[in-house]
């Protein structure tokens, strides 16, 4: 088994995509490269990459954001998986999800996409066997469609809120690598003691 994970934050690319919903697993993975102080540099396969280790001796960590928009995201990740030799049970996708309220994280294996084009990129190039760290953004109220929703910035009070959320979904990440899945979904998901 892989000694690596490969961390991807779905978003879109470019200062005009960065403070929308649709890009927060850009900001998480951005966030663990500050946390671990480590810098992008730009990768053949279509992506910017940073790596460094949560603790020393632990797993490498490979985070990467994409240079591709986010309906063709499989492409880079499967290049990068083949590139590092990350087998698909180590990929770590991070990524915004309608279907659960803003402020909230949660940690998947495996399953569908869930209408998140993403995801579904990244099923169809590397399968559906790889985790999720699903940080939710809510649905849109009203009228509004949801790919209009997740192409919007987060809202004032959204805002406020934010820089928590990033932490969370970077501490869940954190807890796959040096835990395990089902050791990190027991922490992320039992309500606040």
């Amino acid at each position: 088994m892989s000694t690596a994970w490969l961390v991807v934050g779905l978003g879109n690319p470019g200062p005009d995509y960065a403070t929308h919903r649709h890009s927060v697993g850009q900001r998480v993975v951005e966030e663990i490269a500050a946390q671990l102080g480590e810098k992008f540099t730009r990768h053949k396969s279509i992506a910017n990459v940073a790596e460094g280790r949560f603790q020393p001796g632990t797993d490498k960590v490979i985070l990467a954001t994409l240079l591709s928009f986010m309906n063709t995201s499989g492409v880079p990740i499967r290049r990068l998986a083949d590139f590092f030799g990350v087998d698909p049970e180590h990929v770590i996708v991070v990524h915004d999800d309608i279907d659960l309220p803003f402020d909230t994280v949660r940690i998947k294996f495996g399953g569908g996409h869930g209408g998140q084009n993403g995801l579904r990129s990244t099923i169809q190039h590397i399968g559906a066997e790889f985790v999720r760290v699903r940080v939710g953004v809510g649905r849109p109220t009203g009228q509004k469609e949801a790919a209009v929703h997740v192409l919007e910035p987060f809202s004032k009070s959204e805002r406020e809120v934010l820089p928590s959320l990033i932490a969370d979904a970077a501490g869940a990440v954190e807890s796959i690598v040096l835990e395990g899945l089902s050791a990190a979904q027991l922490r992320h998901h039992s309500p606040p003691q």
